[in-house]
């Protein structure tokens, strides 16, 4: 009779149902960890950056700001989404079936919370530019409130009806592994409803803001003197670039993010391994990462506010109603 060696396996007195361990070499599960461990840093601190800001300057207590909870779902997934799946690449899962239920359970809601999050601030900028006398009237600080809640009630219900998937198909798995398992109805509301919708919204809208930023710098240059009408014409040419470098920023870097994840889950899942899963889970959280550049790091009011926030002048009485914008 034929022993089998159970070196391998996650635990060996469970022959017959448990995982086998990663496989990873520790020069490469070290320099892999420490990339995506300095991922997962960087994430947690300019997305409190973002947080501490917000919350603290009376000057940013506006509507457009409250939608900045984006960087409330951002710096969870980087606290614990990221390191929960380092964990995952490199030991076996040995927290049990009720942990990796509740880690399927905040990858679904906090990554759809961070996709709507981006939705809700694409609407607010589309009403800002397309739309600017009325909106203080069509914006205004409850109807915010009211939005931001509704987007996260919506992803929590939703990832409550992706944990019970995934809490039926736990135990047809192996023990020592954690997998995102959802039937393909599931699969598919999941793919409409947290890719092709948003990313269809958000396109749709930071074109017809594009289109109009445009037609607007046109008409100003049709008002301009001749006089000065060479200096502006290259302003507005400066201006126009500005629009396009922008708005071709934030969708390349969402569809870089999202598309090979959701490639990926078109795909049988078995066709790579746990690591290659892992990796583009990796990139999919990324976003979380790039959204504070993309969002704040592009303002003049978040460096000042970093600054404040670095040389600990934030101590300081009265700091909350510093000058930021």
């Amino acid at each position: 009779m034929e022993i089998q060696d159970t070196s391998d396996l996650c635990f060996p007195h469970l022959l017959n149902s448990s995982c086998r361990k990663p496989t990873l070499h520790w020069s490469e599960a070290v320099l892999l960890n420490s990339v995506l461990l300095f991922i997962s840093l960087i994430t947690v601190v300019l997305n409190l950056l973002i947080i501490i800001s917000v919350s603290h300057f009376r000057q940013l207590h506006t509507p457009t700001n409250i939608l900045l909870s984006l960087g409330v779902s951002d710096f969870f997934v980087g606290l614990l989404l990221m390191p929960l799946e380092i964990y995952k690449i490199t030991f076996c899962w040995g927290l049990g079936d009720v942990m990796c239920v509740f880690f399927c359970f905040l990858i679904s809601n906090l990554i759809s919370a961070s996709i709507w999050n981006i939705v809700l601030i694409s609407v607010d900028r589309y009403i800002a530019i397309c739309y600017p006398l009325h909106y203080p009237t069509r914006i205004s600080s409850t109807r915010v409130k009211y939005c931001v809640c509704l987007c996260w009630f919506c992803a929590s219900s939703c990832s409550l009806f992706y944990s019970k998937d995934v809490m039926i198909h736990s135990g047809k798995s192996c023990i020592g592994e954690c997998k995102f398992i959802i039937s393909n109805f599931l699969g598919t509301f999941d793919l409409i409803f947290n890719f092709i919708l948003p990313v269809t919204t958000i396109i749709v809208l930071y074109l017809r803001v594009f289109v109009v930023a445009v037609s607007q710098a046109r008409a100003m240059r049709s008002h301009i003197t001749v006089v000065i009408f060479h200096s502006a014409t290259s302003a507005t040419k400066k201006s126009e670039l500005k629009a396009a470098r922008t708005l071709g920023v934030l969708v390349v870097v969402y569809l870089a993010c999202f598309c090979p994840y959701y490639c990926y889950s078109l795909v049988d899942i078995n066709l790579t391994s746990a690591l290659d899963a892992s990796i583009l889970c990796f990139l999919f959280y990324a976003n979380s990462c790039l959204n504070p550049v993309i969002y704040a790091l592009f303002y003049p009011w978040f460096r000042k506010a970093v600054k404040v926030i670095v040389t600990l002048q934030i101590l300081q009485p009265g700091s909350h109603e510093a000058k930021l914008l």
